[in-house]
C-alpha cells in the first residue's frame, strides 16, 4: 500500500530552520508531483510548495524567498528546506503526492512549531 512518511518536525525559536523529508513507498514516485501542505489550528489545509518531476517548484506566498522543496527520484523522498521560521508557520506540516484526481495520497503529518 502507499505510505508517505514524515519527519524532521519539531520546535525552533523565531529566526530558524528546520528540514522535512518525506519518504515514499508503494507509488512509482517519479511520476508524481510531490508537494508539502500545512494546516494551522482553527484554519484550513494549505499548499506551501509542489514539485512536479523535472519541472518548476510552486511556492505559496508565504513560503516564497524562505522555504525550498527539492526531490531525491532515487531515494523516493522530498525535501521542505524552511529557512527564517516565524511563529505563523506553526503548523501540521502534510506531505503529498498527486497524480490524478484517483491517485492522491497523504502522511499522517510532522508538527512543526516556531516558539520563542
Amino acid at each position: 500500500q502507499v505510505q508517505l512518511v514524515e519527519s524532521g518536525g519539531g520546535l525552533v525559536q523565531p529566526g530558524g530552520s528546520l528540514r522535512l523529508s518525506c519518504k515514499a513507498s508503494g507509488i512509482t514516485f517519479s511520476v508524481y508531483t510531490m508537494g508539502w501542505y500545512r494546516q494551522a489550528p482553527g484554519k484550513e489545509r494549505e499548499l506551501v510548495a509542489n514539485l512536479p518531476t523535472g519541472s518548476t517548484p510552486t511556492y505559496a506566498a508565504s513560503a516564497k524567498g524562505r522555504f525550498t522543496i527539492s526531490r531525491h527520484n532515487a531515494e523516493n523522498t522530498v525535501y521542505l528546506e524552511m529557512n527564517s521560521l516565524k511563529p505563523e508557520d506553526t503548523a501540521v506540516y502534510y506531505c503529498n503526492a498527486a497524480f490524478d484526481y484517483n491517485r492522491i495520497y497523504w502522511g499522517q503529518g510532522t508538527q512543526v512549531t516556531v516558539s520563542s
